[in-house]
């Protein structure tokens, strides 16, 4: 067993997209419209091209509430690895990404937690040398 899909929720599909490829650097791989909605995955350049990350619009109240707790609690709702936190932190900072957290050690990882604009936080880490 594998994993090659995972989701978060986002507020605005487009603005998430844009922020993912452009900001973040990841790869668009699909986007399908499907009804009022559209099915938008990407993949990261530098990892297994059939793990993707699915936009998904937070339509759902349900949805809706929970990724406003997790915001609101500051609970990053995925996890992205680095290889270079400082370079990364210095590079989306100048891009305009805010960051809750900065680089800080935390156990075997230095971790930092950024919005990612579309209703998240995103952690960041760095596996420590």
């Amino acid at each position: 067993m594998r994993i090659v899909l995972t989701s978060v929720m986002v507020d605005d599909q487009q603005k998430a997209l844009d922020f993912y490829t452009t900001v973040l650097g990841f790869l668009p791989k699909h986007d399908i419209p499907v009804g009022e909605y559209r099915w938008i995955t990407v993949t990261s350049p530098e990892g297994p091209p059939d793990v993707e990350l699915a936009l998904e619009p937070n339509a759902n109240p349900a949805g809706q509430a929970f990724q406003d707790a997790m915001f609101t609690q500051g609970i990053p709702i995925a996890a992205f690895e680095v290889d270079d936190i400082a370079a990364e932190t210095a590079r989306l900072s100048a891009q305009g990404v805010v960051f809750t957290r900065p680089p800080t050690p935390a156990g075997p990882v230095i971790m930092a937690i950024f919005a990612d604009t579309c209703g998240n936080l995103i952690q960041m880490h760095q596996r420590a040398r």
